[in-house]
Parts: structure tokens; C-alpha cells; sequence
């Protein structure tokens, strides 16, 4: 029964939407920062009152609200530790509980302060607006509405309760010429005014707060559909791949047959010729098993963790364009500033990808004579590699959108450099999928005049020993 009711505070669509349950941590660490000023604020009223404002308390009040103040502190403090350990588990304690708990202990100590500082004669009782707004921003409809008629409720209880005498009157000398407490107009106007702001508060709040609900329902939705719409589309991939895979790898064997002379002699010309097809077929087999594994891993987030030295991955990729560095006349420096090498565990495959994403995407915006740096660095158990260049970069307000998908900087389109966007968005994926992390700036350490660069840096994890 218990966990039903926990689970009720949840709106289902938001179980697993992570940005939900970051907003309410935000908001309750919000809270316990507000917090901390008010007890401040507190402490302040009472040790500048009688001397600023010429306002005076009995020794009770002093004793009440001090004793309330620490009250405060102490469980503030416990709740900013507990906050840590909160998992975002809809069937278990949750920061959406966490946040109903705030609210309960703030509102209590928030009617010991009103009764202590004169009751409805204290200009305090209007911080109970104040938490009911935030409240409604947090809490469900039910619950805030409910917690919305203990106020109202405790308001009446209190000061009908000090008008009939049946509750002592808390006094502050000097605040007001008159009591106001034993004013039965003054009771009721006031009653309806602030049961009237408490309602229309919370309603007009926790509505807005369904509208940023319902808008984030709708894009978890959309996201759920085009992850959706993505799975098909990788199935659909792996199936026509495989198609294809089929009658190439029937050709390459029938070219291997032909090649070992099973069929009879061959002579030398056509013998060259088969050699270069069975070549090429071998090539367009590993290159369909390539797009095999990266929709597998977009999929299933498959991968395998083998022992990989980056430096060989780097040195080959290099060697893949000494054609174009030569013809474009680029200077490519790999330079390895590391004290060991030591290696990581990862999917060669796929960081040969990204690495020659990455060091490609250098090699075709960086232009004639340009400068490219692929350094190696080690600190802390982490493996950098920074790929810099001094090309024509990222222009500056697209630098965030740079890892999205089908994303292409302006700059790039403007001079009609091929390209599907896709690139850097499944760079960041595989670095990611390695534990690792990925930044670009632009301009770049290599930048000159007329032509920024850019620099991207991967950190991954080494094999510690």
C-alpha cells in the first residue's frame, strides 16, 4: 500500500525521463539554499527588532524562536546530507517524496514562527503563499491542494482559536498602536483575502506547472518515437546489408575458386584482373561488416573490450592519408608525449572510426599548406588525444549543436564540403560507449589570421596496473 502511494507522486510518463527528476533535485536543493538565508534572516530580525524597529519579545518568544532557528539549521543540514543518497526510484523514497517532506517540516515551522511573532497581527503569515507557490511547482494537484486546506485550516484554527481566547495571544510590542487579534471583522476579511490568494496561488501555479508537465509528457513522446522510428530504421539497415553481404561474398568465392585455377589455366592478364576484383570484392565484404557493427552498436549497443594501444590506431590512420596530406601539402605531427603507453580496453573498430573521423574532418577543412596535431597525453589514469588544426573552424554559436545528428556548421555548407552530419555524432557515441568524453574549441592553439581551427580532445580510461 505504501508503495502505491509513493508511486502516485510519480506521473507515469516521467519514470525513466531523467531531466524530470533532475528538475526536482534542482528544486529541492533550491530549497535547502533558501533555507539556509532564512535562518539568517531570522536570527537577524530577532538581534535588530528592538533597536531598529523599536519592537520588543517576552522571554517565551525569544526562547521559542531561537529554539524553532536551530530547529531549522539542524534539519536543513540533515536534509542536504540525505539529499545525496536519493535515488530516482518511483517505487521508493524519491526527491518527489524528499520534496513533500520539505514542504511538511517548512510549513510547520513556518506556524510555530506565525503564532510566535503575533499570530494573524504578523505580516509573516504571507511566507505561507510563498510556499505553496513552490510547492505547486513540485508536488501533484492532489497533494498540494490538500496540504493548501491544512493552511487554511491551521489560519482559522489560530486565529479564531487566539479570538476566543482558548490559544494565548503571542504579542510584539510595538509593532501595532491596537490589537487586531480580538477584531472579528478584521479576522474574517482577513480570513477571506488569504484563503482567497492561497487558493487562486495554487491553482494558477500548479496549472502552469501541468502545462510544463504535459509539454515535457509530449516531448518524451516524441523522443520515444524517434528512438523508436531509429530502431526500425537500424533494423532495416542490418537486413538489406545482409541482403547485399550475400551474393558478394558468393562472388568472392567463385573468384577465389577461378583464382586457384580449379576451373583451369588463366593467363597472366586475366589472372592480374581477378586478382584486383577478388581484392575489391574483399573490400566491399569489410566494408558492409563495418556498417554491420556500427548499426549494432547504435542498436544493441554492442561492442567488445579488447586491449587497443591507441598510437598503432593513430599511425595507421595517418598512413590511410598520406596521399591527400602529400597532395593538399598538409603537415600532420603525431606526437606522443606520454611517459608509458599504456593501453586501453575498447572496441579497435569502432576508435578507429572516430579517430579517422576525426583526423579525415582535419585533413578536408584545413586546406592547402595547412597544420594538423594529433598529440597524446596521460594524467591521472586518463588517455588524451587531442586532434588541433588550423582550418577554417566552428563558428562560434553553433559550437553546442556540433555533436547532434545531420548537424553541418554553416561555414561547411556555405563552401559546399561533402558530408551527411553524421560524423561527430557517432564519434561522441563511440567515445562514450569507452567511458570516455569529447570537447571541441574553436579557435584552436593552431589558429592564424583568416583561418581559426578547430581542437577536439578525447579522454579514455587506460588499463590502470
Amino acid at each position: 500500500m505504501v508503495g502505491e502511494q509513493m508511486l502516485s507522486l510519480v506521473p507515469t510518463w516521467a519514470n525513466s525521463y531523467s531531466e524530470f527528476w533532475n528538475t526536482i533535485r534542482r528544486r529541492n536543493m533550491w530549497l535547502i539554499k533558501l533555507r539556509y538565508g532564512a535562518i539568517l534572516m531570522l536570527f537577524l530580525f530577532l538581534a535588530s527588532a528592538e533597536f531598529i524597529l523599536g519592537l520588543s519579545f517576552t522571554r517565551t518568544q525569544i526562547t521559542a524562536l531561537i529554539i524553532v532557528n536551530i530547529s531549522i539549521l539542524i534539519y536543513n543540514i540533515f536534509l542536504q546530507w540525505v539529499r545525496k543518497f536519493l535515488k530516482c526510484d518511483p517505487g521508493k523514497f524519491n526527491p518527489l517524496h524528499f520534496s513533500l517532506v520539505q514542504m511538511i517540516l517548512d510549513l510547520t515551522v513556518l506556524g510555530l514562527i506565525v503564532y510566535f511573532t503575533g499570530g494573524i497581527e504578523t505580516p509573516l503569515f504571507m511566507l505561507f503563499v510563498f510556499h505553496m507557490i513552490i510547492g505547486s511547482l513540485i508536488l501533484p494537484e492532489k497533494v498540494i491542494y490538500s496540504i493548501a486546506g491544512l493552511v487554511i485550516a491551521f489560519f482559522n484554527v489560530l486565529v479564531f482559536g487566539e479570538y476566543l481566547g482558548v490559544i494565548p495571544h503571542q504579542k510584539i510590542s510595538g509593532l501595532l498602536s491596537f490589537p487586531l487579534y480580538n477584531s472579528i471583522k478584521f479576522i474574517i476579511s482577513y480570513d477571506v483575502v488569504f484563503t482567497f490568494v492561497i487558493v487562486v496561488s495554487v491553482f494558477i501555479a500548479n496549472n502552469i506547472a501541468k502545462q510544463l508537465y504535459s509539454m515535457e509528457q509530449q516531448l518524451v513522446e516524441s523522443l520515444d518515437k524517434l528512438n523508436a522510428a531509429e530502431e526500425e530504421k537500424q533494423k532495416y539497415i542490418i537486413g538489406i546489408v545482409h541482403e547485399i553481404k550475400t551474393p558478394l561474398a558468393a562472388l568472392h568465392s567463385y573468384l577465389d575458386l577461378v583464382l586457384k585455377k580449379y576451373l583451369g589455366p588463366l593467363s597472366e592478364g586475366v589472372e592480374e584482373r581477378l586478382k584486383r576484383a577478388l581484392s575489391r570484392s574483399q573490400e566491399a565484404i569489410e566494408m558492409i561488416n563495418n556498417v554491420l557493427k556500427v548499426s549494432k552498436l547504435r542498436l544493441l549497443d554492442e561492442i567488445s573490450m579488447d586491449v587497443v594501444e591507441i598510437y598503432n590506431v593513430l599511425v595507421e590512420i595517418v598512413k590511410k592519408h598520406a596521399v591527400s596530406l602529400k597532395a593538399k601539402h598538409i603537415m600532420l605531427n603525431l606526437i606522443d608525449q606520454r611517459t608509458e603507453r599504456r593501453p586501453i580496453k575498447g572496441d579497435q573498430f569502432l576508435l578507429d572510426i572516430a579517430f579517422s573521423n576525426l583526423i579525415g574532418n582535419a585533413v578536408k577543412y584545413v586546406g592547402n599548406n595547412g597544420l594538423i596535431e594529433v598529440k597524446l597525453t596521460e594524467r591521472e589514469n586518463k588517455l588524451s588525444v587531442e586532434v588541433c588544426d588550423n582550418g577554417i573552424g566552428i563558428p562560434a554559436h553553433e559550437m553546442d549543436k556540433i555533436f547532434m545528428d545531420f548537424f553541418r556548421a554553416s561555414n561547411i555548407r556555405q563552401k559546399s564540403y561533402e558530408g551527411t552530419g553524421l560524423g561527430l555524432s557517432i564519434v561522441k557515441q563511440i567515445v562514450e560507449k569507452h567511458g570516455g568524453t569529447i570537447s571541441v574549441k574553436s579557435p584552436s592553439r593552431l589558429a592564424i589570421k583568416n583561418k581559426p581551427g578547430a581542437s577536439f580532445l578525447i579522454t579514455l580510461p587506460v588499463i590502470e596496473r
